[in-house]
């Protein structure tokens, strides 16, 4: 049986991840920074809370670190843990970079030391890429960071390449652009759109407030996503790939097909200046190229029935509490 480490467990594609991997027989260890402050209601909808082991781990502390992975030699660790907003990173940008540089450093120090054959999955990010002149975006593209997130990911990016290139580890990342699901973060914009909007439909509110709705992203499934995860630790050679779905759609469409679907007046929108950010990705998709070619990785779902698939989860569980 394989042992695998996940940090950031608790979150959307910890979640989603743990489920894979223990379909496939994986032992599965959930690396929390505190037990009794962690939220474990992702892995209970998804029914896997129980068969999960979790242990507390500061990842700021090298010797915690060094010490859970000599113990439980696991044969994967997918490192999720970060500060993963970007807005929050404007207004908290010391513990956002020094958190999401430092984690990755000794995680990757711990593998070092042990000298166990162990292999790293890295969750980097598309916002790496920032200022872009040419699209698709492809694994070659240069990184142009506009937020201190951003920042932080392109420096834990390059540490993992160094540390693949310097020690021969098998340290590899994916390159993941915004995935969705119901069991997405509240702060983040479909998430917000879609139970704002709910909220609207049932007379709990009158109005949703937005930032700058006019730029676009690429958009996918997270369930998807994390298969493409797994897929990177199964290769022979550890390399970087982009995790995409190869389009991008503007913010505003989304919010006029969710406002269409639900029957709710445009005029329940309001854009407010002070939710941009200081510096903005007007555009961006990838390529799916690369990961299509060596990982067999194929993505087709359209973003529409993705908004369609969180909406009928969120209908279902809609609460008026």
């Amino acid at each position: 049986m394989k042992t695998a480490i996940i940090t950031g467990i608790s979150g959307q594609d910890g979640a989603y991840l743990s489920r894979l991997l223990l379909g496939k027989g994986y032992r599965v260890i959930g690396l929390v920074r505190s037990s009794s402050g962690s939220d474990y209601y992702r892995l209970r909808y998804l029914g896997v809370y129980e068969k999960i082991k979790f242990l507390e781990c500061d990842l700021c502390d090298l010797s915690q670190v060094i010490h859970i992975i000599t113990s439980f030699a696991p044969d994967e660790i997918y490192n999720l843990a970060a500060q993963s907003s970007v807005s929050l990173s404007f207004n908290q940008p010391i513990g956002t970079i020094e958190f999401n540089i430092h984690s990755v450093l000794n995680i990757l120090e711990a593998i070092r030391i042990s000298g166990k054959d162990i292999r790293l999955y890295q969750a980097s990010s598309s916002e790496m890429f920032g200022k872009v002149q040419d699209l698709p975006i492809r694994e070659t593209t240069a990184v142009h960071p506009l937020s201190p997130y951003a920042i932080s990911k392109v420096t834990g990016h390059y540490i993992c390449m160094n540390y693949r290139e310097s020690y021969n580890l098998y340290a590899c990342s994916g390159i993941l652009f915004n995935h969705e699901s119901y069991l997405r973060g509240e702060g983040f914009f479909v998430k917000k759109l879609i139970r704002g909007a709910l909220d609207i439909k049932h007379g709990q509110r009158e109005q949703i407030e937005f930032g700058n709705i006019d730029i676009r992203r690429d958009f996918g499934w997270s369930e998807k996503y994390v298969e493409a995860m797994w897929l990177l630790l199964q290769q022979k050679v550890p390399e970087d790939y982009l995790i995409c779905s190869g389009k991008s759609v503007s913010l505003r469409e989304i919010v006029n097909y969710v406002f269409d679907k639900l029957g709710i007046s445009k005029d329940r929108m309001t854009i407010n200046q002070s939710l941009f950010r200081p510096t903005e990705i007007e555009d961006i998709y990838g390529s799916t190229e690369k990961a299509r070619r060596d990982l067999g990785w194929h993505y087709d779902l359209p973003f529409f029935a993705v908004i369609d698939n969180i909406l009928a989860e969120e209908e279902k569980n809609y609460s008026f509490d």
